[in-house]
């Protein structure tokens, strides 16, 4: 999970996962000839893994690629290096993933990432995300290190761990954030996540909010610990 910078007009400050928007380049067809595992999906399914795929490598310099014909991701010093060249680049919009993955050679790797929720941000905020997450194993031995701009810093955390320090005060994390750590604390291990995963059908979840009562709700059918929450779970305050 990486940390938001103060600075960032949404979540900041906030311990999330790594992510972001989906660019123009992340989109068929400016993909096409550097993806696996796509071709069943619909161009917005491809557009929202390659955002993640993206999002992943600027921010944590995790990259779910592979050599054109390799069987396994590329290695930890690969990916380092890769990340040295071209993450700043990147994250300011002066090349595209797919640009450098045909200069290198790479295959980005959709299959890897395994839907695990959906969430669009109630009506009538001032700020509104459509927002997916996946869930992948995280390829041996590849280091990952916050990218220092957009997140200040970053932890390899256990759920119930990243949990418990928002609980304690430590940590800030918003809703969202915290109903999907609950959910994924539920698997021992990642295998057990990404079949639990696997076999889910993933329910968009739009929280209503009830303004008189400061209740917001959520689908019993997605799956969650809870359907109801106080207004102020919106905004990543503790629950006690």
């Amino acid at each position: 999970m990486v940390v938001r910078h103060h600075q960032i007009d949404f979540a900041a400050g906030a311990m999330v996962f790594p992510g972001g928007k989906v660019d123009e380049s992340d989109r068929p067809p400016h993909v096409g000839d550097v993806v696996s595992g796509a071709s069943d999906l619909a161009d917005e399914d491809v557009a929202v893994r390659i955002a993640a795929i993206r999002e992943a490598f600027e921010e944590s310099g995790v990259l779910l690629a592979r050599r054109s014909g390799a069987a396994e991701v590329v290695s930890a010093a690969e990916a380092l290096e890769l990340g040295s060249r071209y993450r700043v680049a990147l994250v300011a919009g002066e090349i595209s993933l797919s640009e450098v993955a045909r200069r290198e050679g790479l295959v980005l790797s959709c299959e890897l990432l395994v839907p695990f929720a959906h969430w669009i941000t109630p009506i009538g905020m001032p700020k509104r995300f459509d927002t997916h997450f996946f869930l992948a194993a995280a390829p041996h031995e590849q280091l990952a290190m916050h990218d220092g701009s957009e997140s200040v810093d970053s932890t390899w955390t256990a759920p119930e761990a990243a949990l418990a320090e928002a609980d304690a005060g430590r940590r800030t994390i918003i809703f969202p954030t915290r109903m999907n750590l609950q959910k994924l604390a539920r698997s021992r291990t990642v295998a057990d996540a990404l079949e639990t995963a696997g076999r889910a059908r993933v329910v968009t979840v739009m929280p209503e909010i009830d303004l008189e009562s400061g209740v917001l709700r959520i689908p019993a059918d997605a799956g969650y610990d809870v359907t109801e929450a106080s207004l102020a779970d919106l905004i990543g305050t503790p629950e006690r």
